[in-house]
């Protein structure tokens, strides 16, 4: 029998001849010693697939590695289950929570019990080791709605029973089983063990980091560099989350349900005002001058922006609001990427000197020519800006250089303070299956290039790697350089944008190559009941520069 394969990334498709039943898995073993990093999912006629899958008829095969989302995915659930596996081997059947990701892994509570200590840790980590190294069968199974809900009560997962309950009655679960204990996530996993070879498992705050390779280096641990502000504020989050009693995704669909729902936005939407003022204060009592404001892509950086410059007027400061974008070098000098293209994202786009000049004579009281860069010819133009800093004014700068040191080299420190702003997703779907950011940064980002740019689901999944990797580069190294880390996440926002998602991810067809990742992102959003009425979110909401209706974004 006939397929077409594709090995690697940007590798032409090439025929090649299998056995009817081979399975995806076998196939890989052909081409494994010629392929830069482990393979762990496949797409399948544009379906992921798991790589346990046979092949039974004629069609098309990616192999997908760590440079793909959905084979990170596959990398972090299927070690969890390696961990909860040997955790249980150790430390019994205790309460475990898997948290949201941090310092480049998951942040994991064992609630029962005393508090896990530095020998059980070794020890765990020892008998994941052991797991591996094992390479034994991590095997796929589905069971009923009810045989489901009865190993979850069995092994005391309340919150899984209540997301199982959600779902139909006739409907199949996926499985898995590892040397005897059985669990569910959300997607395929590898086929065995022996496919994550790379972790680190050690005590944090408390709790254990569990640790992995990242997207762009997929064949290493990144160094540690402990998220303090990161931490912190995920703590903040799941207090508030707590106080409301939404720690899991059925708690927020029974509120979304109910006449409750609207004092649910509210209060989210209060909290964010609550932060923006006290930093506003905090800026004030300083007596900072400029403001720099950074974050990944679709964090609400222009709302936070627009409404920190209101609170800062409450104080008695007047913003004068700049974007790096107008210091763009001419575009000729724009440096060039790895492929030899234009690299925009890079800070070395940026005039560095200029701006710093400008910033400082700013500062001194100078009247400052301020450029405005024309995207059509790709140059800047002087001569409409002009402007001086009053002593009631502090400048706020919103772009995604803002933590670099190197945009702001030449400016005394005593003068900045640093805003990293990102949706830092704390709500889970159960105890042990976790809510991805950047799952929910791509929705936020799909519902607002649909609405607002005139691209559909297709084209925002498409893009969406070129976005990471600008990230990984250029934001997330400096978020520990911030001063200040602010949260744009609300509790609601999924339930608000589920319906304005749904549409476009069913408009992408089977015959699209990004057709694998709307389905993925359509189970996900499964889970969630919408908030099929939105008028109660403000229009100074930060959900509101995605859905519309902001009185700060057009």
């Amino acid at each position: 029998m006939k397929i077409k394969l594709r090995t690697q990334l940007r590798e032409p498709l090439k025929t090649v001849t299998v056995e009817k039943g081979t399975t995806i898995h076998q196939l890989y073993q052909k081409y494994k010693k010629d392929l830069p990093y482990t393979v762990l999912l496949a797409k399948v006629d544009n379906e992921y697939k798991s790589l346990g899958n046979e092949i039974t008829e004629p069609c098309t095969i990616e192999f997908l590695d760590m440079r793909n989302w959905a084979a990170c995915l596959v990398y972090q659930h299927s070690l969890s289950l390696i961990y909860l596996a040997a955790s249980r081997d150790v430390i019994g059947q205790r309460e475990i929570m898997i948290h949201n990701s941090l310092n480049q892994g998951l942040y994991i509570e064992v609630r029962s019990g005393t508090e896990i200590t530095e020998e059980e840790v070794e020890k765990i980590a020892a008998q994941m080791r052991w797991l591996i190294d094992s390479n034994l069968p991590i095997e796929h199974m589905t069971l009923t709605r009810e045989r489901a809900i009865e190993i979850m009560k069995h092994t005391n997962r309340p919150a899984a029973v209540q997301h199982l309950e959600e779902i139909r009655k006739d409907k199949m679960l996926d499985y898995f089983v590892l040397d005897g204990y059985t669990d569910y996530f959300f997607g395929p996993m590898a086929p065995y063990t022996g496919y994550i070879q790379l972790f680190e498992l050690k005590s944090y705050r408390g709790g254990l980091l569990l640790r992995f390779p990242v997207m762009g280096v997929p064949d290493e641990i990144p160094p540690f560099d402990d998220e303090t502000r990161l931490y912190d504020t995920f703590r903040v989050q799941s207090e508030w989350e707590h106080l409301l009693n939404i720690d899991f995704v059925p708690a927020l669909n029974k509120v979304i349900q109910s006449e409750n729902r609207r004092a649910l936005v509210l209060l989210s939407e209060a909290l964010h005002e609550k932060k923006i003022a006290n930093l506003a204060d905090r800026i004030v009592k300083a007596d900072k001058r400029i403001v720099l404001i950074a974050g990944p892509s679709s964090s609400g950086k222009t709302t936070f922006a627009q409404r920190l410059c209101v609170q800062l007027v409450v104080n008695g400061k007047f913003p004068l609001y700049l974007g790096t974008d107008d210091y763009f070098v001419e575009r000729e000098q724009t440096p060039l990427d790895a492929n030899g293209e234009p690299n925009y994202e890079g800070i070395d786009a940026l005039d560095i000197e200029l701006f710093n000049h400008d910033m400082n004579a700013l500062l001194a009281g100078e009247e400052v020519d301020i450029p405005s860069f024309d995207f059509l010819t790709g140059h800047k133009v002087f001569g409409t800006r002009k402007t001086t800093m009053r002593s009631d004014q502090i400048i706020v700068i919103e772009g995604i250089h803002g933590l670099n040191q190197k945009l702001t080299e030449q400016i005394p420190a005593k003068e900045k303070f640093k805003i990293y702003i990102s949706p830092l997703t704390q709500l889970n779907m159960d105890e042990h299956c976790r809510i991805s950011n950047t799952d929910e940064r791509m929705i936020r980002r799909m519902v607002r290039d649909y609405r607002f740019r005139g691209h559909d689901a297709a084209a925002t999944i498409r893009n969406w790697p070129k976005v990471r990797a600008g990230e990984d580069e250029n934001i997330f190294p400096y978020s520990n350089e911030a001063d200040e880390l602010f949260d744009s996440y609300h509790v609601y926002e999924i339930a608000c944008l589920k319906k304005y998602a749904d549409p476009i991810l069913r408009a992408v067809q089977p015959d699209q190559p990004e057709y694998a990742e709307a389905q993925r992102m359509l189970t996900f959003l499964n889970s969630f009941r919408p908030l099929k009425d939105d008028s109660v979110i403000p229009n100074n909401s930060i959900i509101r520069e995605f859905i519309g209706g902001s009185v700060f974004v057009k």
